[in-house]
């Protein structure tokens, strides 16, 4: 009775779906590209199998990478459909895995939506990573007997609390997941406590992030950029509010004109907003997409490109990483320890918590209060080369030792599967 009311609710919503997509268009026109694939106009299934991974947006997508690596290894004559739900990770998608996989929008959970993609797409299996939980679509691959795992799953204490209170619907739709692969303990035990089956802990598989064979060389042509001689920091991921903070928290601290700070925002329809206020308080900002160097004089630039976050780390003196400055979850800070620099990040890390954490206790980060303390924290540290050495070999020690998960998540995965075989059913 709670998903009929449910679905209901999310078909009386599909007008206001609608509208928001063409609000966020007129930043990303992404939004309102493939727009039947919202109601399930998925690409059709031919005979050979298919294997469905879902990636929400580009962390998610980045994440499965190695994973989508190994299906199309272990399952050679399949095709691989990979669905987002945003234009940035669909766009990662196309940047790593091109034309050797499908893509498609994952549709909105409206029963007939969902029931047009899995007759099309005909899925053998799906695999969901971190935290998608679809009542409908869940529904209606177990009544097809195709099953879905959700792997690399994370669940914070706040996300486990919002689904107690629709614990009902909650419970149906975890038990209508075939397995769960949580990242940690904390994570697999909140699942199990609302409903899911066959949970395991097989830990965070950004941690078996391949760092490229070009990365340094990717990184010493923007430090060629950057100035020679000069010491950088990157603000990494930012959010929307988190640049005018962090721009105050600089100009109040007075830092050295030697020190050059790099802003990459998180999303590239906000490049040119961020690009207006840092020249607003430093004057014109340079940009990577332009390829010119940056001013001598200048207190900022704009990472304003796509697939060279690692790069931009390796080519600073530390990281400061967004999304945790304000209560929004945090971003993905391995990346930056992958590559052997000191981070930094702000209170918020729900999203990242035991990563957070353990790269404290590691010696490989450091937990701000605030923007304000940030700065304060990366002066200092620019100023003490041999700790932020130190710091630098705990971190690529922590990215390293922490590799594995997918290797153990492979491992849960295989005896589950269904052996290779035609489309899913009708």
């Amino acid at each position: 009775m709670l998903r009929a009311l449910y679905g209901f609710v999310v078909v009386l919503l599909l007008p206001f779906a609608l509208a928001r997509l063409a609000w966020r268009s007129r930043r990303q026109p992404g939004y309102l590209e493939h727009l039947g694939e919202r109601f399930g106009v998925a690409p059709l299934a031919g005979a050979a199998p298919v294997i469905w991974v879902h990636a929400v947006s580009v962390g998610e997508t980045r994440a499965a990478a190695p994973l989508v690596a190994r299906l199309a290894r272990d399952f050679p004559d399949a095709r691989i459909l990979l669905t987002h739900m945003t234009p940035t990770g669909r766009a990662t998608g196309v940047e790593l895995f091109g034309a050797r996989v499908d893509r498609a929008w994952l549709p909105w959970d409206a029963g007939f939506a969902v029931r047009r993609f899995l007759v099309r797409a005909r899925p053998a299996f799906g695999i969901l990573l971190e935290t998608e939980i679809w009542p409908n679509l869940l529904a209606q691959c177990r009544s097809r007997g195709i099953p879905v795992f959700l792997v690399n799953a994370r669940l914070s204490a706040r996300s486990a609390a919002g689904y107690a209170r629709v614990a009902p619907l909650a419970r149906e739709a975890l038990g209508n997941l075939a397995g769960v692969a949580a990242q940690g303990a904390d994570d697999a035990a909140r699942f199990e406590a609302l409903g899911a089956r066959d949970v395991t802990v097989t830990g965070n598989i950004k941690f078996d992030l391949d760092v490229p064979a070009d990365a340094e060389a990717k990184a010493d042509a923007l430090r060629a950029l950057f100035g020679a001689g000069r010491r950088v920091w990157v603000a990494g991921s930012t959010r929307e509010g988190e640049e005018s903070l962090l721009v105050e928290a600089i100009e109040a601290a007075g830092l050295d004109p030697d020190i050059l700070v790099v802003f990459v925002p998180r999303h590239p329809q906000r490049f040119d907003e961020v690009a207006t206020l840092l020249t607003a308080r430093g004057g014109p900002v340079a940009r990577r997409s332009l390829g010119a160097a940056v001013p001598a004089g200048a207190r900022y630039a704009l990472g304003d490109s796509m697939g060279e976050m690692l790069a931009y780390y390796r080519a600073a003196e530390l990281v400061v990483v967004g999304g945790s400055f304000l209560p929004l979850g945090g971003q993905n800070l391995i990346e930056a320890c992958a590559v052997g620099r000191p981070v930094l990040f702000g209170p918020h890390t729900f999203n990242f918590e035991a990563a957070a954490e353990a790269a404290i206790d590691r010696g490989a980060g450091l937990r701000a209060r605030d923007a304000a303390h940030a700065v304060a924290i990366a002066k200092e540290l620019l100023g003490d080369a041999p700790r932020r050495k130190r710091m630098g070999e705990a971190a690529l020690a922590f990215a390293r030792d922490n590799r594995g998960a997918l290797s153990r998540l492979e491992a849960w995965l295989a005896p589950r599967l269904p052996a290779s075989r035609g489309p899913g059913r009708g």
